[in-house]
């Protein structure tokens, strides 16, 4: 097993309504690690808290509770969450975040230079000379012509421009990247393009992946291992084999049954789920899914599961985990 690089524990995030002072839990306990050099995707119907869950973990909104620990250089273990002043700017440079939007994530009033060399400036440590080569570099390396450099971002298309959001989070040579659905906002053979880069930089730079998505399709493609939101919480973490194989989660089954498949003989068995999403202010008894599942007991009403490890590498958090005979995507 690998060596771990970073741990969450009993990591939550509140937001309270202005109006209803009615209080939201976006991100509800959450803790898992991450190891050095994996991919570990987060899935899950939008508005699950994803995306909130990887901006608590890179400070880009703090959290209500919890602690992110950092492995840095020699094994130093320290809680990110805390970290203050000169310390903080220490490791920032280390965890670094690439997002959704090609297009609103780039400042247009600034070059692609100015963009990619931003992280480094601030950083205070590199020379003029350094600072140039290092974005001459790492613009080579995530597919960029050179000579564009001295453009802004309007002239580049959507994948061009998350290559310079790439760019500018690998420019620090961090030890891991958040990517925040970091394909989803492009076509699909543009998609390929990005997420075989993602992985050719990842083995170049021994760089760690927290993969934020809702396309069941790419995470397969791109993952180590797979932790499956909902409502706020991770309701199951397999190796991402086992958990395409043989979901042990219901709400894991409904959502690879969507799935595409790649031949369109072979018939789809879908589970469509009933009902709405609860309301995260307003969260139902018991088994948060249990209203929307299939599979539901009167225990599921009344008792709350915990996320169990059942077996080595496997997680859920369901009554009936060990019981149910659930549907993979390959079946």
């Amino acid at each position: 097993m690998s060596e771990t690089i970073l741990e969450i524990e009993h990591l939550s995030k509140e937001f309270k309504e202005k109006k209803s002072s009615q209080v939201v839990k976006a991100v509800s306990d959450i803790s898992f690690s991450l190891r050095k050099g994996e991919t570990l995707s987060l899935v899950g119907e939008s508005g699950c808290g994803k995306t909130t869950l990887g901006r608590c973990i890179v400070r880009g909104i703090e959290s209500t509770a919890g602690h992110v620990y950092f492995y840095g250089s020699g094994a130093r273990k320290v809680d990110f969450l805390t970290l203050k002043s000169r310390a903080y700017k220490e490791v920032r440079p280390d965890i670094q975040m690439i997002f959704q939007d090609p297009y609103s994530s780039l400042n247009p009033r600034m070059t692609v230079f100015d963009i990619i060399s931003e992280p480094l400036r601030a950083m205070k440590r590199f020379s003029k000379q350094d600072i140039e080569d290092r974005v001459k570099n790492i613009a080579r390396k995530t597919g960029l012509n050179v000579s564009y450099l001295k453009r802004y971002p309007h002239s580049f298309s959507g994948g061009q421009r998350q290559r310079i959001g790439i760019a500018r989070a690998l420019v620090t040579e961090p030890k891991i990247i958040v990517c925040d659905e970091a394909v989803s906002a492009l076509d699909v053979s543009i998609q390929a393009q990005i997420i075989n880069l993602l992985k050719d930089l990842q083995e170049e730079f021994n760089v760690t992946y927290l993969f934020i998505s809702h396309d069941l399709s790419v995470v397969e493609h791109i993952s180590d291992r797979v932790a499956v939101m909902y409502l706020g919480e991770i309701i199951e973490l397999a190796n991402t084999n086992d958990l395409y194989e043989r979901p042990m989660h219901p709400y894991t089954e409904a959502l690879l049954s969507a799935v595409p498949k790649a031949n369109p003989d072979l018939k789809t068995n879908r589970k469509v789920l009933t009902g709405e999403v609860p309301n995260p202010a307003n969260r139902p008894s018991g088994c948060h899914f249990h209203p929307r599942c299939a599979y539901r007991t009167e225990k599921c009403e009344h008792v709350a599961p915990t996320l169990t490890e059942i077996e080595d590498g496997r997680s859920v958090s369901c009554h009936y985990a060990n019981e149910l005979k659930l549907q993979g995507v390959f079946q």
